[in-house]
């Protein structure tokens, strides 16, 4: 199979990328390169033979149609977005510009190419669009996000992401490009650009830096590890059907507070210093993000009962994973590190922006 990967240089779309040329397809990687596009993300695939990969922008319609005829994939699988809830604040432009307007290019040039296509590649061809359960908007204590849930938005980013989930929707019934959907809950593990929240409060405890907790910290995620994201969507691409959207979940809802203190006790137990002491007490409560949506968790009954998926990892054994990633591959993350040292985003700029080690994930 011949997969065209957008954004398989970022954190998701490069585990997507890993997985497939470890099951022998052939990949094409379309990726711009921004600040959290890394291509040592790529490297353990670097110089294989079926690995291909373009810098180039997915709102640039003629890049796009050039990858297209020239690697004539049998699957689209569109991860490229911009994906942190806190720029979005402090920049909702270029929000808008990659999600929506890059994913009403990436409908248009599929739809070309797969109307020339022959008869029976017309009917294997599939274009994925991976979007975010943060197109739900925010659940109360109780109740799960079901694929039938009502969007509500409530941040730029998640807006962006609603209005790209509502075009592939269309291009789908008005066009009939075979399109497939699926929405997935906060993701974790290996090659995390550090400014969200796992990767960041790792390097900073590691460091013996303040660990900065939004609000009270109560705010509660479903925690999906990466690798078991990236099978399921290579499951979706090839096995879901048409037109529908499948959840993918980690079943594993953690509040943020929770999240901070077990990677400290990890560190603690794993790298010990004495000079830092207990990393627990790093821990600072600043000013919340405005707009922080309560709680996300994610139902994948019909992921699981149409195709059989399920998380391989719980929240303990991929969150010791992740932090022992990190601790064994500084030579990825320091230089990222360099560039973006966890300086706070998405304050409302007009009452001031605060200073501090901050980025926390949504």
């Amino acid at each position: 199979m011949r997969v065209l990967v957008t954004g398989g240089a970022g954190f998701i779309g490069s585990a997507v990328v890993r997985f497939l040329i470890g099951e022998g397809h052939s990949v094409l990687t379309f990726d711009k390169l921004t600040y959290a596009g890394c291509l040592a993300s790529l490297a353990p695939v670097a110089g294989n033979p079926h690995h291909g990969f373009v810098q180039a922008d997915i709102c640039d319609a003629g890049a796009v149609r050039q990858a297209l005829d020239g690697f004539r994939p049998d699957l689209v699988m569109h991860l490229a977005a911009e994906s942190h809830v806190d720029r979005s604040i402090d920049g909702p432009g270029n929000f808008i510009t990659t999600n929506v307007v890059g994913t009403y290019t990436m409908l248009q040039e599929a739809l070309r190419y797969w109307r020339a296509l022959p008869a029976a590649q017309q009917a294997a061809f599939r274009f994925h669009h991976i979007s975010t359960d943060e197109v739900f908007g925010s659940l109360g204590a109780e109740g799960l996000f079901r694929e039938d849930t009502p969007y509500q938005p409530n941040s730029p980013y998640s807006a962006s992401k609603a209005s790209s989930d509502h075009l592939v929707r269309a291009w789908f019934h008005t066009y009939g490009l075979p399109a497939v959907m699926s929405n997935c809950s906060n993701n974790y593990g290996p090659y995390h650009f550090p400014e969200k929240l796992i990767p960041l409060v790792t390097l900073n405890a590691l460091e013996g830096a303040e660990l900065p907790v939004y609000g009270t910290g109560e705010n509660v995620r479903d925690w999906l590890f990466v690798e078991d994201h990236a099978e399921a969507l290579v499951l979706i691409a090839t096995r879901g059907r048409p037109g529908e959207s499948y959840n993918v979940g980690g079943a594993c809802e953690r509040r943020n507070i929770d999240v901070v203190r077990t990677i400290c006790a990890l560190l603690d137990e794993m790298v010990p210093d004495a000079t830092i002491g207990p990393r627990e007490k790093l821990i600072r409560f600043v000013t919340d993000r405005p707009g922080h949506d309560a709680r996300y968790a994610i139902d994948f009954a019909k992921l699981n009962g149409e195709l059989g998926w399920s998380p391989r990892e719980t929240f303990e054994t991929g969150l010791s994973k992740t932090v022992r990633w990190y601790l064994d591959n500084r030579p990825w993350w320091e230089p990222l590190r360099q560039r973006y040292q966890g300086q706070r985003l998405g304050l409302d700029k007009a009452a001031g922006a605060a200073t501090g080690r901050l980025g926390l994930a949504s």
